[in-house]
This record gives structure tokens, sequence and C-alpha cells, in this order.
């Protein structure tokens, strides 16, 4: 298959992603925004929120515990949210209190363990999210076949819960100015409302920001397909010659690195496993490493370490600016590595200065809404290798 080709098929793969989302939220916001005013009095009556799941699902989880603990709006509050691990199933018994919020996650079904955790936790009066599976109060059945389709919706959902639990918690309704969340939310305004106008504005927002992913998606199918499709081939390359793939990023983008990894080494039913690792995923090397040298090395240290010629370095930044994610890049391209970033904002330095061989853009200036579109991409890239590994 030729790269045109595979262009045409990652454009069609994108652009089908854009009427699931949208079928999805049509019927679910209702649901979403009378959730998240629960979750904001769930936060100020000292609850946290509770996250777990197996598999690529367990990224997830690490995810949207990033978001609520590191907020990337400046100025917003951190509020307390856990990814529990591997081990949720003991440990949520132990640690879940009534105030709490549980969110557990399983695609492309249901996960019997997450199932009983959730009922469990629902049982001692947490708030609980099923993503998917039918256990929670607020339960979500899969959007699509296509598990790589469902955990983007599900991306969405997170961020969109997060955006508005901060609009509420901060809205005078709850005794709170709106402050710099009024940039997000503009119709919540000094003066006291009514819980039910507030309700179906926030409502009317999160359609407004779905409808704006679709659009970047739509963006990245006319600009960006030709960048997939020569990265998919550049790479399938790399592992004919007995390569891996090493991916890296900060917070957020720590998460989609994991997850890239799990997608490739423990991949959906019918794809054939692909040799990957993530230096975000090393707690106690990062740590060493940003105690011992500086947070620029957590992860150059690491590929030093893992690197061969015949590897890829994938690098996962929102700003293309992350001075670890450069040196580790620079350091790639000194040993032979095929270089690959997948970036937002205009590609900053990555692009500026040309420090990949290859780059995939998605251009906003909004993180969430960056990080849900570079899943698309990647999710794009892996089922065009396994394309490629089949022909």
């Amino acid at each position: 298959m030729d790269t045109e080709a595979l262009a045409a098929r990652s454009r069609e793969k994108i652009l089908r992603r854009n009427e699931v989302f949208e079928a999805f939220f049509q019927r679910e916001v209702p649901r979403l925004a009378e959730a998240c005013h629960q979750m904001s009095r769930k936060f100020l009556a000292g609850g946290r929120l509770l996250t777990f799941g197996n598999g690529s699902a367990a990224t997830d989880a690490q995810h949207v515990s990033v978001e609520f603990v590191h907020p990337v709006i400046v100025g917003k509050r951190a509020l307390p949210a856990l990814d529990l691990g591997p081990d949720f199933e003991t440990r949520l018994p132990v640690v879940v209190r009534p105030e709490d919020m549980v969110m557990g996650f399983a695609f492309p079904e249901a996960d019997p363990a997450v199932e009983r955790t959730l009922r469990v936790a629902r049982e001692r009066g947490a708030l609980t999210f099923a993503l998917t599976g039918e256990a929670g109060e607020y339960s979500f059945a899969p959007p699509d076949g296509d598990p790589f389709v469902i955990q983007e919706v599900f991306e969405v959902l997170y961020h969109l819960l997060w955006e508005t639990v901060h609009v509420y918690f901060e809205h005078r309704e709850q005794g709170h100015e709106v402050g710099a969340s009024s940039f997000l939310y503009p119709f919540l305004g000094k003066g006291e409302q009514l819980l039910e106008g507030v309700v179906d504005e926030v409502q009317g927002s999160m359609l407004q920001k779905m409808e704006e992913v679709n659009g970047m998606r739509a963006a990245v199918a006319e600009t960006e397909v030709g960048a997939i499709s020569e990265v998919a081939v550049a790479i399938a390359d790399r592992l004919e010659r007995g390569g891996k793939l090493i991916a890296f990023g900060n917070g957020g983008s720590a998460t989609d690195a994991n997850d890239l990894v799990a997608d490739c080494t423990t991949p959906p039913s019918g794809f054939e496993p692909i040799p990957a690792v993530s230096l975000s995923a090393e707690p106690a090397n990062v740590t060493a490493i940003a105690n011992d040298v500086g947070v620029e090395s957590i992860f150059l240290r690491q590929l030093i370490a893992h690197a061969r010629p015949e590897d890829v370095a994938v690098g996962i930044s929102t700003s293309g600016g992350s001075p670890n994610i450069l040196s580790t890049l620079a350091e790639a391209r000194k040993r032979g590595l095929l270089t690959v970033g997948i970036v937002g904002y205009d590609g900053g330095r990555i692009v500026s200065e040309r420090l990949t061989d290859h780059a995939i853009v998605v251009r906003s200036d909004y993180v969430p809404r960056i990080q849900e579109v570079q899943a698309s991409v990647y999710h794009v890239l892996r089922v065009l290798l396994e394309e490629l590994r089949e022909r």
C-alpha cells in the first residue's frame, strides 16, 4: 500500500469519528451537565475522585487524575484525584469514603473487576461512573465497536467533566466567583443565577466543545494525513529491522505515551503486538533522575539506556517546546533513531527547528482539545501499522 493510499485510509478513519462523537454527546450531554453539578457538591464536601481500569483503560485513569490534580488552566485549584493502580479491587474498599467520586474505565466492553469495584463504591455512598459498564450511577454503553474510538470519546467526556466541575465549583450558586473559568463558559457572570438556566447553558457549551474537537479532527484529516502515512511507513520499516517504539511525554501526554505503548504491546483483538516502551511509565527512574540530575534529563537518561539505532523515538507534546522532550529527541537523532513528534499549537520548537524526521501537528492552543485529537492521530497510526504488517 503506497503512502497516497494510506493517506486516504487515514482521512477516512479520522473523519468517521466525528459522526460517532456527535451522536454520543447529543444524547449524553444532559446527563453530563447534571453529573458535573453533583461532582462539584462532592468536591465541596471534601470528596476525592478515585479512578481505575485495566490494560489501556488504566491510562485513562491516569489521565483524568492528572487533569484534576494539575489543571492546565492557570489559577485553577487542584482538586483531589487518585489513580488506584492495578490493585484497585483490593485497594478501593480500604480508601473509599461516602463523599468520594469513583470512575471505572473499561473498553470495548465492561470489565467484571471494574464492575465489582464500582458496586462496592456505590454501596459505600460514593458517586460512581462506569465507562463502559452498568454498575455506575452514571453508566455509559460503548459508543462504537472500535475500542480506540470508544477511548477517544471517553477522553472528551472526562475533559468536559473536568472543565465543567470548575465552573460549577466557582459559580456564585455555590458561593464562589467564576474567576478565570469565565473564558470557558462566559455566560456564567458574577451575578447569582438559577441553577436550571446554568445547566441549560452548560449543555450548550459542552456541545460547542464537541463541535470544536470535531472541527480540529477534520482539519487534521486535510492537513496531516500525508504526514501520518509517511510516519506509518517509516515506523514499519524500523520494526521490520527489529526496532521498537520508545514513547515519552509529560503530564497528560505521559498518559498518551503510556496508552500508545499499551496499544502496541497489548493491542486489541486481531492486532499483532509491537515492541514498545514508555519512558513516562517508570516512576522510580523519572523521580531518581529528576532528583539527582534534573527534570530536563528524565527521558534523556532512559533513552540512552534503551535506544538502539533501529528504534523509533516518539515524543508527544502539546506545546512542542518542553525541554526534556527536545533534548531526548536530539539525542535520539544523534544515535540514528527515527524521530517522530506528535505536537500541538504550531508545532513549537520541534517543528520550527526541525528537530524530528517527521512531525504531526494538531493546530490549536487549548490543551484538552489538542490531546483529544492527538489520541485520534496515534490510534489511526497504530491501525495503519497493523495494515502495513498484513500487506
